[in-house]
């Protein structure tokens, strides 16, 4: 089994909803609480598992903002677990998830410059490294209604853009999903095989624009009656 996510960019909205969700799981949660620094101060920052980047792509009138989410890709051959020196970075053979084992973990930041996607930050107060779980303390609560074991930040997605399965599952869902849209991974080159999916945006045919600018025939009707009309 591989557990990951797909995450479909062409209906992502970049509203945050995902990284607040889980903020809010992961740092009330037992397992790697998310720390803030001065939450109600000047400058307030923190310790975040999942981040939203923003960009353009193509020139006006026809651009798009595209959203980003970015967190752990879980990536089968990480070298962020290959380079820790204690040994507190690790893969689960039972599911893929790449794990942080605080108590072992001395914070010397190895595990930050190896991995390609800067998924992992240095918490300050604990001094150690802090990561996506996928909310392993979640999805395996068996006290749990059963849809809701999935990570927070898929359950509060509201435009549904994450879907959460077992990528080794070749009739699961995501794995459905990824061969019907062209799913693809990030970075494939680097050969870290990362287990989290990202779906394209669809093409879209551009709206003309020739004609903005010019007035219609109600807009010249509408000029010439201001002119004769005193108000």
């Amino acid at each position: 089994m591989r557990l990951g996510l797909v995450i479909d960019l062409d209906v992502c909205v970049g509203c945050h909803a995902c990284a607040i969700a889980c903020k809010e799981w992961n740092a009330s949660g037992a397992t790697a609480p998310l720390t803030d620094y001065q939450p109600y101060g000047a400058q307030p920052s923190g310790v975040w598992f999942n981040r939203i980047r923003s960009y353009e792509v193509g020139e006006y009138p026809n651009n798009k903002t595209i959203n980003f989410p970015m967190s752990c890709m879980h990536c089968e051959d990480a070298d962020c677990v290959t380079v820790c020196p204690t040994g507190a970075s690790y893969k689960r053979a039972e599911d893929g998830i790449v794990l942080v084992d605080q108590t072992k973990c001395m914070g010397c930041n190895y595990c930050s410059w190896a991995c390609p996607y800067g998924a992992r930050e240095l918490d300050r107060e604990s001094g150690t490294m802090k990561k996506c779980t996928l909310c392993i303390d979640r999805i395996y609560d068996t006290f749990m209604p059963v849809e809701e074991r999935q990570p927070a930040c898929v359950l509060t997605c509201p435009a549904h853009a994450r879907m959460f399965g077992d990528m080794d599952d070749a009739n699961s869902a995501v794995s459905v999903v990824i061969r019907e849209r062209g799913g693809y991974q990030l970075m494939p080159e680097l050969g870290y095989n990362p287990t989290n999916h990202y779906l394209p945006v669809r093409k879209a045919t551009p709206i003309s624009t020739d004609n903005m600018g010019k007035s219609g025939f109600k807009d010249r009707l509408k000029g010439i009656v201001n002119k004769v009309v005193k108000r």
